[in-house]
This record gives C-alpha cells, structure tokens and sequence, in this order.
C-alpha cells in the first residue's frame, strides 16, 4: 500500500525519525555550493549531505583524504544559504575526530557554528563510541556511516562491497545498534548486501539511508554530479543517472564556443 507523503515547511532530525515510523522513504543528495543546494532544496530533497566527496568531484582527488576542515566549513556555508526546507548535513572530514574524542567536539562545533549546518556525518563504529558520546552531549545530532567507509580506503584497499561475510556482517550490526544507543540519528549504509541492510534498518529504530544497499531501507543518497550524469566515467551498478549533463553541457559550450567565433553571439537583440 503507497503511503502519501506529507508536506514538511522543515526537515529536522526528528522529522527523519517520524519518516522512518510513518514508513516514508527519505531523499538525500549532496551538493556542496550555493547555487546548486538551491535547486536540491527546491527540487523537495529531504536531506542535502556537504559530503567530503567534495574532495573528489569539486577538487579532483583521487580520494575524500584530502579535504581540509576549512574547506568543508566553506563548501557548508555555501550551502547553507541556499536552502529553506532541507536538513543539511556535513561530512567531519578525515584527520579531524578520529584521534581524540576533544579534537573531534572542536571539529564538529567549527562545523555548527562557522557554517550553520544541521548535523554532522563520521564513518566508523564501536571504536568511535566515545567520539560520538562526546559531540552528542554536546547537542551536536550525528549520522553514522558504515559499510564501505571511504575515509578507510587505504585500510580496505578496495572500494568493493563489505559486510559479505558472516563475522563481518555481524560486527556491522552489532556497531549499527551500538550507534542507535549512543544517540545517532540516523545511519548511512554503504555498499554492503541488500538483505544485510534491510535487517539492519528493521533491528534499529533510526532511519537507515542506504548507498549501494538495495531498496529495503528508509532512505536513499547518491552524489548529486553522479545521478545527473556529470561524472561519465563513474559507474558502480548502484548509480541511475537520471540525466546525461555531460553530454548536455559539451553540446551547449561548443555551440557557445562556435558562435562567438563566427560572431554570431551576441546577436543586435543582446547587446545594448
């Protein structure tokens, strides 16, 4: 039976958990500037992530690592200004709470108070625990992520599905009822087997937004520049693109690139 969605003036955090209880499906994209945090949010998304995937969409890196907390600050507070409806969550990026649960809180209230995010995003379970407990009390909301972590992907060394075998897979729920008690308010799962993710989001209470982890979860979150098709040489079987923009694009500047040198543009009905 479809359930009818209903109309929210603003997403917060317990909007996501009412979502979960009422059996709505939650959106999520990224976006990481002003202009495009505009349409996401217009367009009804129910969460925008500041995801430190900045570092490799925006900047061109080969991984999320580089990403300083300055610049997910910056990127925030671009996006910040862009939305009305939207819960917007920042990504704590890596080298900035994973050693000390102290450096962590400063991270996070840098994140809250210099940008004016909602919430803040880490990857990893039991061994943050602390970290968490730490940024919580102090009234900062956490989303978890775990699954495919991609602060870790030199540990991994792979960018493949995790949680296929049994002690694996047990460890991440164990870790996802741990984040549940430690007061998360939500959890992203990446790439991990859609029945282990859909027996994750049943055993918690808190909405589970997936990644990569089938249709059996709350929510759903791609890379915005991913799902309209800008980045053409990504493709993990997860990803729809729901436009060809790089194709589009190309067109629309060789066009541009053609007519300005023929002196067609601008034409006497664009110039004063």
């Amino acid at each position: 039976m479809s359930i009818a969605k209903k109309e929210y003036k603003r997403i917060t955090t317990k909007t996501l958990v009412d979502m979960k209880k009422n059996g709505e499906k939650i959106s999520m994209l990224t976006a990481y500037d002003y202009t495009m945090a505009r349409i996401v949010d217009g367009a009804g998304i129910d969460v925008i992530l500041v995801g430190d995937s900045a570092s490799n969409v925006m900047a061109g890196h080969e991984t999320t690592l580089p990403i300083t907390l300055d610049q997910m600050i910056y990127h925030a507070s671009s996006v910040v200004r862009g939305i009305n409806r939207s819960l917007v969550v920042v990504d704590l990026p890596f080298g900035s709470y994973q050693s000390d649960p102290k450096e962590a809180l400063r991270s996070a209230i840098r994140i809250m108070k210099e940008s004016g995010g909602h919430a803040v995003k880490l990857e990893g379970g039991k061994e943050l625990k602390e970290v968490i407990k730490r940024i919580l009390n102090a009234g900062i909301p956490v989303m978890g992520h775990l699954g495919l972590t991609p602060q870790s992907i030199y540990k991994f060394g792979t960018y493949t599905v995790r949680a296929k075998e049994a002690d694996e897979a047990q460890a991440l729920k164990e870790d996802a009822l741990m984040l549940e008690k430690a007061g998360c308010f939500a959890i992203v799962l990446e790439k991990v087997p859609a029945a282990l993710a859909a027996e994750v989001a049943k055993s918690v209470s808190i909405p589970i937004i997936g990644i990569g982890a089938g249709n059996g979860v709350d929510g759903q979150v791609l890379v915005t520049h991913d799902m309209l098709g800008m980045t053409y040489e990504f493709n993990p079987r997860f990803l729809r693109r729901y436009l060809d923009m790089y194709t589009e694009m190309t067109t629309a500047f060789e066009n541009y690139s053609k007519d300005v040198k023929s002196g067609d543009f601008p034409n006497e009905e664009e110039q004063y």
